[in-house]
């Protein structure tokens, strides 16, 4: 069947598809989708799903060869998230389609079929974006999508302080938030956070002391002690507070640093309290405001009351504008250093955020090639862990 398909026929099997997706075991889903796109006129399909490090797209099913992410046609539709069509050989087209969920990027959807018009352009997208979503629920309680998005083994310290970490990019209409983080097998104390609530983005970034299994559970403490304050309703000072006792009662010879924000999208108020850390950086039409959100920084996470002061927390607030980015970074970022001693540099990592914006690059494939470039700078080979996590304020026109 392809366009003589009645409404009431695609609107049958559409429902079947759902139904039977939902009880597949991600072994059968392929089995499922296939059957349905082929009904629709679709042909087959075969979904691949882009690892840790977003530099390959792997089959969900074996026996299709991987997909370098930056030079194949694959690769394309996943970095610019359009689709693609092209002729085969033999005859037909191959049409290649971005899977995602919202501002999160998981891969792409092949389709091969004879002839390609507007309804089944109009079908292809309503599967990849039903894909998507089945995908993502699914992965909660897969460990096979976590296996197939894997190149290497992972190291216990890095297992644990992943299974804390949310999706890698969220967005609704007015902002949207990206964050990448390296060493991907072989991370020790830094993670990142962002979740929305009512009409408030929070975002966070912390900075574990040392670089092996310790610094990872002081990294896990803070973070659940920063969501259990969060999800009670606590402010931003309170919270803080929170991940402060955790830490002291779980872990006291452990601290770590951090920069937690909350950003209103409503009005654009951006209120954060910084412990220890880099400073948050402010870019603003394609220019970074230097210095624009440093001021004197809180005591790390997790000292003594004696070392730390009694005081609470101090939360700075400050108004940002239409398009305006906003930075977190652990300091791996700019000091990662190549063979001659040169570090890469917060210049260098600004210039790189203004430049590949400046090109019309969306903010998760900016520090996808970010993190990249910071890796190629030490040749693959962090001393220290990099984390950058980016949001964009961007309010839709009165």
């Amino acid at each position: 069947m392809d366009r003589n398909v009645s409404v009431g026929s695609g609107e049958r099997l559409l429902d079947e598809l759902v139904r039977t997706a939902q009880l597949a075991s991600p072994a059968e889903l392929p089995v499922v989708l296939n059957r349905y796109t082929e009904a629709i006129g679709l042909g087959r399909a075969v979904v691949y799903l882009v690892d840790i490090q977003q530099r390959l797209l792997v089959p969900f099913v074996e026996g299709a060869p991987e997909l370098e992410l930056d030079t194949s046609l694959a690769g394309w539709a996943y970095r610019t998230d359009s689709l693609r069509v092209e002729e085969v050989p033999s005859g037909g087209l191959k049409v290649w389609l971005p899977l995602a969920d919202g501002a999160e990027r998981l891969g792409v959807m092949e389709l091969n079929m004879s002839t390609l018009d507007g309804l089944k352009l109009r079908r292809c997208r309503t599967v990849a974006l039903l894909l998507a979503l089945i995908i993502t629920s699914k992965r909660t309680y897969s460990d096979t999508i976590a296996q197939r998005m894997r190149t290497r083994p992972m190291h216990l310290p890095t297992e644990m302080v992943r299974a804390f970490l949310p999706p890698r990019s969220i967005g609704t209409g007015r902002v949207v938030s990206t964050a990448v983080l390296e060493p991907a097998y072989e991370l020790g104390g830094d993670a990142f956070d962002h979740v929305f609530t009512e009409d408030v983005l929070h975002a966070t970034i912390l900075d574990g002391m040392g670089h092996d299994l310790a610094s990872g559970l002081a990294t896990s403490v803070a973070m659940a002690g920063c969501r259990n304050a969060r999800r009670s309703g606590a402010e931003l000072n309170e919270l803080v507070g929170t991940v402060d006792e955790a830490l002291a009662k779980w872990l006291p010879e452990q601290f770590c640093t951090g920069v937690f924000t909350q950003l209103n999208m409503p009005t654009g108020v951006l209120r954060w309290c910084n412990c220890g850390h880099p400073p948050p950086l402010l870019i603003r039409h394609h220019r970074l405001l230097h210095k624009a959100l440093e001021r004197p920084p809180e005591p790390p996470l997790g000292l003594p009351a004696s070392l730390a002061g009694t005081a609470a927390r101090q939360v700075h607030d400050v108004s940002l504008e239409p398009g305006d980015r906003i930075l977190l970074y652990s300091d791996g970022v700019v000091e990662s250093r190549d063979e001659a001693g040169e570090e890469f540099g917060l210049e260098r990592f600004t210039d790189y955020i203004i430049r590949s914006t400046a090109a019309g690059q969306s903010a998760p494939e900016v520090l996808r090639l970010l993190i990249h470039a910071i890796l190629a700078h030490q040749h693959n080979e962090l001393s220290d862990d990099a984390t950058i996590l980016m949001f964009e304020w961007q309010p839709p026109d009165p």
